[in-house]
């Protein structure tokens, strides 16, 4: 089962590049970068990854983050990134970037957007890797923010395949960013947002009304609201769920407890994701297999979340119909 989950073609959905990482390279930039940080080594990092729930990750998520500081250092964050994810039978990630996150450290935002998409052209022309870039606001920091930034980054509208809502969700429903999305449905940009891993299922119908976003990332609340399950059956709307992540952040104390064999046979259409590997276990191949062995699924099963993922990425639809073929060719 191994082989057959690296060989399947697997397109990454749910990945925010800030997370992936690894704290050799953190050290790595830091030195370099001269930036210090409160942990002797590699392995006093690792033992902080123990965290208690989303906001005691995402202190640490942010305190690393610190030590990119120019194009090259996301370049080669990007590149180490796909590398991995190539290594692991992945053909196409979506990946979220934070740059508000950037911009409260003095970083313009061409220094992560030019840095991740000079990786994203790399990837495709040495790995063969396609990838789409979603811009990602901090739900946690004023709506009024991410509007100034989703109209400072004009210059790059081009380049943003979609716009995204993350970081910590209690307390910040989805409704209080419905302007900000509304601007960037007028920009004809598409729109995703996490939604109910912490918070409510209100918080996916909220995100489904107001903002109008194609995916849930997350999503695995829906299953305490039957009517909502049937919704997003019937509208086969995407759930990019990350099973690793749900456990690191002790959504669930086992993986088995996760309800993704109740929704898939409700009809709705999962993707399985890793969120921020780095921290929270492994890639989307680690991912692939923790369900495998968590719920004993079959190679029919896996293809079909397989195809869900690439039939939910953004990407040209040359592109996706190649993919969607070399998929069907392992059945």
């Amino acid at each position: 089962m191994r082989d057959f989950l690296t060989r399947l073609p697997k397109a990454e959905l749910h990945l925010h590049i800030e997370g992936t990482l690894e704290p050799e390279l953190m050290f790595e930039l830091a030195e370099r970068n001269r930036v210090r940080l409160p942990y002797a080594d590699v392995e006093a990092v690792r033992r902080a990854y123990d965290f208690d729930d989303l906001q005691s990750f995402l202190d640490l998520y942010y305190q690393g983050m610190g030590v990119l500081q120019c194009r090259e250092d996301f370049h080669e964050l990007a590149m180490n990134y796909f590398r991995r994810a190539h290594a692991e039978g992945v053909v196409h990630v979506d990946l979220h970037f934070d740059p508000q996150a950037h911009l409260a450290r003095g970083l313009p935002l061409a220094v992560p957007v030019e840095g991740l998409y000079r990786a994203m052209r790399d990837a495709e022309r040495e790995l063969g890797l396609s990838s789409g870039l979603i811009l990602a606001f901090l739900r946690d920091r004023p709506a009024a923010e991410a509007l100034a930034v989703l109209e400072a980054a004009s210059p790059y509208w081009e380049l943003i395949d979609a716009v995204g809502l993350d970081s910590a969700e209690m307390g910040h429903p989805p409704s209080k960013f419905a302007e900000v999305f509304r601007r960037a449905k007028e920009l004809g940009l598409p729109r995703v947002a996490h939604a109910g891993e912490e918070g409510p299922p209100a918080y996916i119908r909220e995100a489904l009304d107001l903002l109008e976003v194609c995916r849930i990332d997350h999503g695995v609340r829906a299953i305490e609201d039957p009517e909502l399950m049937r919704r997003l059956a019937e509208e086969r709307i995407p759930l990019t769920v990350c099973p690793l992540s749900n456990l690191r952040l002790k959504v669930v104390k086992e993986l088995g407890e996760l309800p993704l064999p109740q929704l898939l046979e409700a009809g709705l259409t999962l993707t399985l994701n890793s969120d921020d590997p780095a921290y929270f276990g492994g890639g989307v191949l680690d991912n692939y297999l923790a369900c495998q062995q968590a719920f004993g699924w079959d190679e029919a099963t896996f293809r079909g979340l397989a195809r869900n993922a690439l039939e939910a990425a953004f990407m040209p639809e040359v592109r996706r119909r190649e993919l969607l073929a070399r998929l069907e060719a392992m059945a």
